[in-house]
């Protein structure tokens, strides 16, 4: 028998602790917001410093390139700190890394704050957006798992409280920047502190509190057993993220880069005693890198393309009104799964078919009744996801403690900057100079970027250049020329909505796969580590 099967087969057995639905305790409710309001301080700053990008671009001299820059220190800083955090959340306790990540809270925003000029505002600024972000992750470090550990008879339910705080802070983030910024028109620095407000809340709510150890933590695993179900499987995915960060983000050779991802693989090979790992823990692993893409990398270029098919006002409203629908549903995850009898991984595979469906329909949209409608379909399509893949890893493999769902926050936050973002950047540029060579050779050939748009093995392409489009855009009367590049433009953002769309149908065939596999084996049901204490380096799958 495989190890992979020895791990699902053995232990399918309801664990009597998952029985029942009583109340849970105030104690493990307060733990519950504290983490709720933790992540909401993640959204709101995220929100606020995502709107005011175009306030330091002007105000500093920036390009788009080191605007972006800075916006990639965030994805990077939340990676290493949902990471870092998982593999030393077990060994030093979720309190000692909660301090720690209010303190970098605390500290970003001194950094942030500390840009006068242009001499260190993109220093300060990508520092501070990195070290924001680092707290970030390390509280997603902390509050997943301690949800998962105090609510182990309904972790799908209470995961998806705990993440409607991302949405809630979108929301609220958004708003302000609306307000303060467009409205208002009131300095950055004041706008960005806000974020400051939930930071001291989730501090003083987490102030004084006892924590639990991880079920893992409990029967006395090291690390090295917590990562035997990660093993050299899951280990593939992470490091070859890795390795794509080096030679896109730290701008090391191809080469250099997948010789650190390889040594890094060796490192995990060693820790496990080279265990190959879970299969199935590996499949959940890449579709939560697919999770990454559609989720937040859509949600980084939605506003803008919807803005641009409509207005740029509409597009804000639908991108709160999105959030909204995620925030609400997110309470309804235990009324779902409870009342439609649908298991984890069938709520998963319906949602990553009307994801699918949402983002064909927004590429048609004409008017803002129908771009509504289409992203009504697609934000309940996404909202299950994150959350509800997080409770999955978590029952079905508790051995691994916080680890596997740290490093799963890490390889969709990873995905997201290094595949769903770029990639949908790439696939406009690409759609857009298609469409303008095809109907308007000679307007191409005035309007392209000189330099190119390169992502992973696809060729190279030369996009629209930014200036001349805004220009074209801006026109009240538009030339023949300037209208045969912005509907250019137009049709790829359309293009560019189908081709998301096909990362959420493989998605959904992947989920199929699993629910067939989960039906093979006598259904789909939460697991607990059966040994009452594990000794010795050498413990494994078989052991459950």
């Amino acid at each position: 028998m495989s190890e992979e099967q020895k791990n699902d087969n053995a232990p399918d057995k309801a664990p009597e602790s998952n029985k029942g639905d009583a109340k849970p305790d105030a104690h493990a409710m307060r733990l519950l917001w504290a983490g709720f309001m933790a992540i909401l301080a993640a959204g709101v700053g995220f929100a606020i410093r995502g709107g005011i990008f175009d306030n330091w671009g002007s105000e500093y001299g920036f390009t788009g390139a080191q605007l972006g820059a800075i916006g990639g220190a965030g994805f990077s800083g939340f990676c290493f700190g949902i990471i870092v955090g998982g593999v030393l959340c077990d060994k030093f306790g979720y309190g000692k890394l909660v301090i720690l990540a209010f303190a970098c809270h605390v500290l970003s925003a001194i950094v942030t704050f500390g840009a006068s000029g242009p001499d260190n505002a993109f220093v300060m600024l990508k520092w501070g957006m990195f070290i924001f972000a680092y707290a970030n992750g390390t509280l997603e470090a902390v509050a997943n798992p301690l949800v998962a550990t105090l609510f182990p008879k309904q972790r799908t339910h209470y995961l998806n409280i705990l993440h409607a705080s991302w949405p809630a802070g979108l929301i609220l983030g958004a708003v302000c920047g609306w307000v303060l910024d467009d409205k208002m028109q009131l300095g950055w620095k004041l706008q960005l502190s806000l974020y400051l407000i939930p930071t001291v809340a989730y501090g003083v709510m987490f102030w004084g509190q006892k924590y639990p150890k991880s079920e893992a933590a409990e029967k006395g695993l090291s690390l090295g057993q917590m990562l035997k179900d990660v093993g050299i499987l899951g280990g593939l995915v992470i490091c070859g993220l890795l390795a794509l960060f080096c030679n896109n983000t730290l701008g090391m050779s191809e080469g250099l880069s997948y010789a650190v991802g390889g040594a890094l693989l060796i490192v995990v090979g060693f820790m496990t005693q080279f265990s190959m790992g879970a299969f199935i823990l590996f499949v959940l692993f890449v579709i939560h890198a697919l999770v990454g893409a559609v989720e937040l990398g859509t949600d980084g270029w939605i506003q803008n393309i919807t803005g641009n098919i409509l207005t740029s006002e509409q597009g804000k409203f639908l991108f709160i009104w999105t959030s909204s629908v995620m925030f609400a549903l997110r309470f309804c995850a235990h009324f779902i799964e409870k009342n439609l009898k649908i298991s984890p991984v069938g709520l998963l595979f319906v949602c990553s078919v009307l994801a699918a469906i949402g983002l064909n329909l927004a590429s048609a949209i004409e008017t803002f009744v129908g771009a509504f409608l289409a992203l009504t379909v697609y934000a309940i399509g996404k909202t299950f996801f994150w959350p509800t893949m997080l409770a999955v890893a978590s029952d079905r493999y508790p051995r691994t403690g916080a680890v596997a769902i740290s490093i799963m926050g890490g390889i969709g936050m990873m995905s997201a900057g290094l595949i769903g973002s770029p990639g949908l950047g790439y696939a406009k540029d690409r759609f857009s100079s298609e469409e303008l060579q095809k109907t308007n050779p000679a307007a191409y050939a005035e309007y392209k970027a000189t330099s190119t748009s390169k992502f992973l093995i696809f060729s190279d392409v030369n996009g629209l250049d930014g200036t001349k489009l805004g220009e074209a855009k801006k026109a009240e009367t538009k030339s023949e020329v300037q209208a045969a590049v912005v509907a250019a433009d137009q049709k790829g953002d359309r293009d560019t909505l189908v081709a998301d769309s096909f990362i959420p149908a493989t998605m959904a065939a992947l989920y199929l796969l699993l629910m067939l596999y989960f039906k093979g084996i006598g259904g789909y049901k939460p697991v607990e580590i059966e040994t009452e204490k594990i000794t010795g380096g050498t413990a494994g799958p078989s052991e459950y």
